[in-house]
């Protein structure tokens, strides 16, 4: 297995994350737009993040990818403040899913929410990969141009 395949496939399965992340996002909203459907969405948002910082830069670690996505939530929350994004958010429905029109303090804690159980998932997915690595039998995987050892 090459380095080039690992990020491949991570990338792959990123992309589909983020696909079903934008599916989920959008049908809570749908489905109640109350308190369940606006802060499910608020942290899907931060999931989305994640899933695009990993997409990006698919060797990223869990804790530095989940610290990124709530950082950059947090920064398009506060944007809100200045009213920079009312006006384009009233016009398009894109804006406004993309960089909403109003601050809600609450969905603060909600971005912290998405953030951190993306970055467990993804950390709980790395765990059964490296576990199936381990496998007796299984083939040592080159890390840094070098084997592994057993």
């Amino acid at each position: 297995m090459t380095d080039m395949g690992v990020e491949a496939r991570t990338r792959v399965a990123a992309g589909g994350v983020a696909v079903g992340t934008v599916g989920a996002g959008l049908g809570v909203r749908v489905v109640d737009e109350g308190g369940v459907g606006k802060y499910g969405g608020v942290a899907l948002y931060a999931v989305l993040v994640y899933v695009l910082v990993v997409l990006a830069a698919p060797r990223v670690r869990p804790v530095v990818a989940g610290a990124g996505a709530f950082a950059f939530s947090c920064a398009v929350e506060l944007l809100q403040l200045s009213g920079v994004t009312e006006g384009p958010a009233e016009r398009s429905v894109v804006v406004r899913l993309v960089l909403g029109s109003t601050f809600n303090a609450p969905d603060l804690l909600w971005y912290a929410v998405g953030a951190a159980l993306a970055a467990s998932a993804h950390t709980w997915a790395g765990g059964r990969r490296a576990a199936r690595e381990r496998r007796p039998g299984a083939p040592r995987a080159a890390v840094g141009g070098r084997w592994r050892g057993p």
